[in-house]
């Protein structure tokens, strides 16, 4: 009895488990994909995070250094202001009274987004994720670090726009993350990424030799 067969299906079954690779561009992965190719998504997440961090920070800094409490400086006349505020609530002083719930949501949305960031399998929830961890630790250092107190701070508010709420580079930050993640989410993209279609087994001369003989 030949052992061709044998070896045909054995050559059939690895190329079955071969390692499905990332298609390229696509945030695609399948079950093989290694550790190292996960430091492309991780960097664009800290990129976006650094982005958006360091613009919301330097924004604040420049109002705060430049203009006074409660100024109003027209940039866009009927369509965009500055509008400098202390907000020590939400979006429309919502929860004025209640800073440190704030503080603590947005240092759990910090954490939960570090720790999770290890699943990632797709650029585009890499820069969503990235947006959201750098606004919310934007307005986690206003929390902090300014006053009146320490994780009772006033957040630095200063876009306006007309009939809306006065805002900053952070909150905008955070809503594009959302509406990110609201397109991922219909598109069907999951977290780590979609699995690509199975490969399939490579014909070969072996495969092949299994043809018309018996086992």
């Amino acid at each position: 009895m030949s052992d061709e067969p044998t070896r045909g299906f054995a050559a059939s079954e690895s190329s079955r488990r071969r390692p499905v690779h990332p298609v390229p561009g696509t945030g695609l992965r399948g079950p093989g994909l290694p550790g190292r190719r996960r430091v492309p998504l991780l960097l664009t997440l800290a990129g976006f995070a650094v982005l958006a961090y360091v613009l919301d920070q330097l924004t604040k800094w420049w109002v705060s250094s430049t203009m006074t409490d409660g100024q109003i400086t027209p940039v866009l006349p009927q369509l965009l202001s500055w509008h400098y505020i202390r907000n020590s609530g939400a979006a429309f002083s919502i929860g004025e009274n209640v800073t440190w719930l704030f503080t603590i949501v947005m240092a759990v949305v910090a954490i939960g987004i570090v720790v999770q960031a290890r699943k990632l399998g797709s650029v585009w929830w890499s820069v969503a994720m990235g947006m959201l961890l750098g606004g919310a630790l934007g307005n986690l250092t206003d929390r902090l670090f300014r006053e009146p107190s320490f994780g009772m701070g006033h957040v630095v508010d200063f876009i306006a726009l007309p009939n809306f709420a006065i805002f900053n580079i952070a909150d905008s930050s955070v809503v594009g993350s959302v509406i990110l993640i609201c397109i991922l989410t219909l598109k069907g993209i999951p977290f780590g990424g979609r699995a690509a279609p199975a490969q399939p087994a490579e014909e070969g001369p072996a495969a092949a030799g299994t043809e018309g003989k018996d086992v």
